[in-house]
């Protein structure tokens, strides 16, 4: 049929190209995105399909190429990234009628598996707090039981903050991309705006760390570093945040495990689904579930509750007989 016939002239424009091209010409991809695609092509699909024509791009070549970056030791999780990233390309071209088939059909190549996040406990996430420079006790605070991002906390402002309503509101964030330094962004995504409510046990170190550290004006931000600069996270991770570990007696976790732990806090302190997602940023349910597993404390606590519920129901003077007699 005329409508399936493909010509073999386009085909033969070179992967590295048209796989630049394709990243180009999507405006709407953020800054950090284009950067991490930008590094996936360079540095992993470019070295084996960089000049290799599209059209002869076949189903073993992207399955040797998946087993030859395993075998090099690069992580299942950039392996994977780089899959969906090859595939999407070449989803492309079989929409441009650049070519019939798309070679990437390895069945589950593009699903991440990282390995579960620590989560610390409350007296951990203070062992920290009380060892780490003063300057960064509230970020740790924050970063734990308000579940931001890093870009998120470092990019707050003054104006962000209402320490009287117990609120924080994230309006954009602050990382740092190639080339460009730091840059403030909107959030990840449309749901990442929101306003986060703080627990009172936090305030008065917030409203301390206010008074002692944060820039000028309304649009000065909350957390700034030594030289009252904004906070570069490399410079954080070496110089402040391996230390406090070391000081604290913990294992080598990543500061973005305090989100963790603060959402899985949140889930057992009875947040829904639809709580998680609002505090966390996100709008789809897949990430929030992952922080209603449940623990045997939790277990043991709602099983006593059932206990007293049910217990309150069978005193109640109408109560049926069986109820009465299995008091």
């Amino acid at each position: 049929m005329e409508d399936d016939w493909i010509d073999p002239d386009a085909g033969k424009i070179a992967l590295g190209k048209y796989a630049r091209d394709w990243i180009n010409e999507r405006p709407r991809l953020r800054p950090r995105t284009v950067e991490l695609y930008g590094y996936l092509l360079r540095k992993h699909i470019a070295p084996t399909f960089e000049d290799k024509p599209l059209n002869e791009i076949k189903e073993p070549h992207v399955r040797r190429w998946r087993k030859k970056l395993l075998d090099q030791g690069v992580s299942e999780v950039t392996v994977a990234k780089a899959y969906r990233l090859l595939k999407a390309i070449l989803t492309t071209a079989v929409d441009d009628q650049v070519i019939r088939r798309n070679p990437c059909r390895i069945k589950g190549a593009g699903q991440e598996q990282s390995p579960e996040r620590p989560v610390l406990s409350v007296a951990q996430v203070y062992r920290i707090v009380d060892v780490i420079e003063h300057r960064y006790r509230a970020l740790v605070l924050l970063g734990t039981f308000a579940s931001l991002r890093w870009g998120e906390i470092t990019g707050l402002q003054r104006r962000d903050v209402d320490l009287d309503a117990g609120t924080v509101r994230v309006e954009r964030q602050l990382i740092q991309i190639t080339g460009k330094g730091l840059i403030f962004t909107p959030p990840k995504s449309a749901a990442g705006k929101r306003t986060v409510v703080i627990p009172d046990l936090i305030i008065d170190e917030l409203r301390a760390h206010v008074k002692d550290f944060t820039q000028d004006g309304p649009e000065g931000l909350i957390f700034a570093g030594p030289d009252d600069g904004p906070i570069r996270n490399t410079n954080f991770n070496r110089r402040v945040w391996a230390k406090a570990l070391q000081d604290a007696d913990l294992p080598k976790i990543h500061f973005h495990d305090l989100r963790h732990t603060g959402n899985t806090l949140a889930a057992n302190a009875g947040a829904s689904i639809r709580d998680l997602m609002t505090r966390m940023g996100h709008s789809s349910t897949r990430a929030a579930i992952i922080y209603q597993h449940s623990t045997d404390e939790r277990q043991r606590e709602v099983a006593q509750k059932l206990n007293d519920l049910a217990r309150g129901a069978l005193d109640k003077p109408s109560g049926t007989q069986r109820a009465r007699d299995q008091k």
